[in-house]
């Protein structure tokens, strides 16, 4: 396994299945479409396998993700403690969006008031996110678990690294949004060329 971060190249090997990890707020699905369009891989939002209209849990949501995961080559986002182990074994790429835990719950809450005022991207399932003033009453509230999962993804990532299951996977860890776009821009740029 080889971890890698902002400034350097991924390996020679062509990357044909690629996922992006990180809290909600991180950037995850925003980086995998990104990562789709420049390295000419599908994407679908990982949402919409899950959710159905008014939240609902798709029922063949698991089965549908496995589908799209046997594919050759995609990009998405690593979610699902479902299937993750499953997406993990497939993955030439992780990359994994380590942002400080403020950043990423000030983007949920900026990327929530847009949605509510029709501004933001759209959810699966036509859903929309609850307002922010139930934040005090809804224990499930967006912004509630954009602070609690932060630590939780962290370590999810931390133990694949400790494990070392899969010796070709290259994870990239970025740390803000500046790395982020300095990777773009910079070392998996010339990896296009």
């Amino acid at each position: 396994m080889e971890i890698i971060g902002p400034d350097d190249a991924l390996p020679g090997r062509r990357i044909r299945r690629i996922a992006v990890a990180g809290p909600a707020g991180s950037g995850k699905s925003t980086l995998a479409r990104t990562l789709c369009e420049r390295l000419e891989l599908p994407f679908v939002e990982f949402e919409s396998f899950f959710h159905g209209p008014n939240w609902t849990v798709r029922e063949d949501w698991q089965a549908d993700v496995l589908k799209f995961l046997d594919g050759d080559e995609w990009a998405i986002e690593w979610q699902g403690e479902e299937v993750r182990e499953r997406m993990t074994e497939r993955l030439d790429a992780l990359v994994w969006l380590d942002h400080p835990r403020a950043m990423t719950v000030t983007r949920t809450v900026v990327r929530t008031l847009k949605r509510r005022v029709g501004r933001g991207s759209k959810i699966a399932g036509g859903n929309v996110e609850g307002p922010l003033r139930t934040f005090f009453t809804d224990r499930d509230h967006i912004v509630k678990l954009a602070w609690r999962y932060h630590p939780l993804i962290r370590a999810r990532v931390h133990k694949v690294i400790e494990e070392n299951r899969y010796p070709d996977l290259v994870i990239v860890r970025l740390r803000g949004q500046r790395q982020v776009d300095r990777w773009l821009d910079g070392a998996f740029a010339r990896n296009l060329r």
